[in-house]
């Protein structure tokens, strides 16, 4: 098999990279009973691991705050290993910027409702994402203003 020269697209592991959750103003935040505004920022990030091995890492900033203070921050890092070989060049991208996001977020997803909860606050579930829309607006962005090889970043509230 190793002389094969197919398209070899294939999970080696899915793993939590880091988390981190923040609770700069308690006890006293807890007992406020205004409603909090939350800020979710999401962010995708590849790199070469090895040759034919790559890392795809999906990230999640989530940031409550009650006016100006902060009631909790939390930030995971959701990453795969993948092995893609015998790709052509010009599919690569697309496969590191859509295909292994989408493996690797329903995994984000649950690790910060999770953590959240854990916390003692009530979850927040992350909306479904459409890696390959995402991707496919960012190449665009990137054709108008001339740039290549940036990550695919969302920003939502």
């Amino acid at each position: 098999m190793a002389d094969n020269n197919d398209p070899v697209f294939q999970i080696q592991r899915v793993y939590m990279k880091e988390a981190s959750l923040e609770q700069p103003n308690s006890p006293a935040i807890l007992l406020d009973q205004e409603q909090p505004t939350v800020d979710i920022q999401l962010g995708v990030e590849a790199q070469q691991a090895a040759e034919g091995v790559y890392e795809v890492a999906v990230s999640a900033t989530v940031t409550t705050k009650i006016k100006d203070r902060t009631v909790f921050l939390a930030e995971v890092k959701q990453a795969g290993i993948f092995e893609i070989r015998n790709v052509p060049a010009e599919q690569m991208q697309s496969i590191m910027g859509s295909a292994c996001p989408q493996i690797v977020y329903p995994y984000l997803r649950a690790n910060v409702a999770d953590m959240i909860t854990r916390a003692g606050f009530p979850p927040v579930h992350l909306a479904e994402i459409n890696f390959q829309a995402m991707y496919e607006q960012q190449q665009a962005q990137q054709a108008q203003q001339g740039q290549q090889g940036a990550s695919p970043i969302i920003t939502s509230a």
